[in-house]
């Protein structure tokens, strides 16, 4: 009897901490290819956006751009997880991702 009771706890307990595993886990990351940046690039083109030009205008993954940066929608061929959660720009001719939340660049190629 003790066996038994000792399995479905020890089970239990197994159990809780998988379920709390998976909880915790559930947040997904996108993976950017070298390819998406060119897609980005074309799409652009084809829309007519104007690109940024500006040296003194150095963006890196983290930083927050102005409000006076315009970020576009990324293009629907794109298959990302969450694409409603991104934009995109290029500045100096560098295609980057934009989370659009908080303007914060999370991608450069």
């Amino acid at each position: 009897m003790r066996k038994i009771l000792f399995s479905i706890v020890t089970a239990s307990a197994l159990l809780s901490a998988g379920i709390a595993f998976a909880e915790s886990s559930t947040t997904t990351t996108t993976t950017w290819t070298a390819d998406n940046g060119t897609v980005i690039k074309e799409y652009s083109t084809t829309k007519k956006y104007a690109p940024i030009s500006d040296p003194s205008m150095n963006a890196e993954v983290g930083a927050v751009l102005p409000g006076t940066v315009a970020v576009y929608p990324l293009p629907e061929t794109m298959k990302v997880e969450n694409p409603d959660r991104y934009s995109y720009t290029i500045i100096n001719n560098k295609p980057m991702v934009v989370e659009r939340s908080s303007r914060r660049v999370v991608h450069i190629w």
